[in-house]
């Protein structure tokens, strides 16, 4: 989520570098996937179809805005394996020369402030009775909400009593790639090579039809069970390898793949609804599988030569820059901006008006929440978590202004 990206396919002769520069294609893919998102959770309660637009642009545009927020986060997922596995190339040559200490602390910092701030203010709108932030199901309470989101199971613990409030709720995907990483590291190392490691890779991404599919008698659970997402951040880390291990090829395949990739992507956003027929879950593997494909593209045209980003577009890659912190946040907008336009008679046809101030206020309080505390958090934490780390080479790992800059 934080770490930026630029692997090379002879990492392993040039020592570990935290001088790893952005990409802003996966900056606007990313920023794609979390405007999606809040423009999902903001059309479950003002659709766009039941705007004035409704009358002059067609229905399949609107449902592709407002509701492919679950197929974002299976983006999502691919991209954060894809950047966490890069960056272990960038720094340590290989995946099985994984610094436990460094990777882990690298994880709390950039995770935990945020989480634990979060956690704090739902409590405490809970204990003082805001009716968005309620936990009202019988079966559910604070204390055990508070332990799921902690403990990173919140997603299970959704898939047993039902959903959680909103801002809760965002946290399922969080619970599975956390998870997830917990036990990378650990893999890596032990399994040694590479040739060992893929096949398991292989093996996990493509079952996420599969294991997706089996969990059919639980709506709640197959939308947030562990496997299906691990499979997806698996897929990013099969890129990652993909792209550290290959050297770029010509120009026109490098961009074949990303148009290949875009069209996937794109397909499954627009038109799931007549590939679900014939693909069923099988969309959300052609999903994961394209967001690799053009993962890997964009990487590989940064190898070709430094890329100019797309004109015009700067303000949706600000949204992928700071797409933890909004993803985090963006129901605190939501919320109350349907309830003000609630509270001024819901006057539907003029709906569409409000989703402009909403996606701006979700990224201006994603860029407060960066600015003046996540990133000094993370900055902090590093410095005082890594201060003593070095390379095996004994070189020192700490880099200026961590956390600043990166991507994944």
């Amino acid at each position: 989520m934080s770490d930026a990206l630029d692997l090379r396919s002879d990492s392993h002769k040039n020592p570990p570098s935290n001088s790893i520069p952005r990409n802003s294609g996966i900056d606007l893919l990313r920023g794609l996937s979390i405007l999606l998102v809040v423009l999902h959770h903001t059309g479950l309660r003002i659709p766009l179809r039941h705007t004035a637009l409704g009358a002059y642009l067609p229905k399949r545009l609107f449902d592709a805005l407002n509701y492919n927020g679950y197929e974002s986060v299976f983006v999502f997922f691919t991209i954060s394996g894809f950047l966490i596995a890069g960056n272990a190339f960038q720094r340590w040559g290989s995946l099985d020369r994984i610094d436990f200490r460094q990777f882990y602390a690298r994880r709390f910092a950039r995770i935990m402030p945020c989480l634990l701030l979060l956690v704090l203010l739902l409590s405490a709108l809970d204990r003082f009775g805001f009716q968005d932030y309620l936990i009202t199901h019988a079966n559910q309470s604070l204390p055990r909400a508070i332990l799921a989101a902690l403990g990173l199971h919140l997603n299970w613990y959704e898939g047993h009593t039902g959903y959680l409030p909103g801002n809760w709720d965002v946290l399922w995907s969080l619970s599975i790639e956390e998870v997830f990483y917990i036990g990378f590291p650990i893999v890596c190392v032990l399994t040694r090579r590479t040739w060992v490691l893929v096949p398991m890779l292989i093996v996990l991404a493509l079952s996420l039809p599969f294991t997706h599919a089996a969990l059919a008698s639980n709506e709640v659970w197959q939308e947030k069970a562990y496997l299906p997402g691990m499979a997806a951040i698996a897929m990013g880390v099969l890129g990652a390898v993909i792209a550290a291990r290959s050297s770029p090829p010509q120009g026109w395949i490098v961009t074949m793949l990303g148009v290949s990739g875009a069209a996937g992507i794109a397909s499954i956003l627009l038109i799931e609804d007549l590939l679900w027929p014939v693909l069923k879950d099988g969309c959300l593997l052609l999903l994961t599988l394209s967001a690799m494909c053009l993962l890997v593209a964009l990487h590989w045209r940064e190898d070709l030569g430094p890329q100019r980003p797309l004109r015009g577009f700067g303000w949706l890659r600000s949204f992928g820059r700071l797409s933890y912190e909004i993803y985090l946040t963006h129901m605190f907008v939501v919320y109350a901006a349907v309830r003000l336009f609630k509270s001024l008679g819901g006057d539907m046809p003029n709906g569409w008006l409000w989703y402009v101030p909403i996606v701006l206020l979700c990224w201006l309080l994603g860029w407060m929440v960066a600015r003046w505390y996540s990133i000094p958090c993370d900055r902090a934490l590093r410095e005082r978590l890594l201060v003593r780390s070095t390379s095996r080479d004994g070189t020192s790992l700490i880099a200026h202004g961590a956390g600043a800059n990166e991507q994944a």
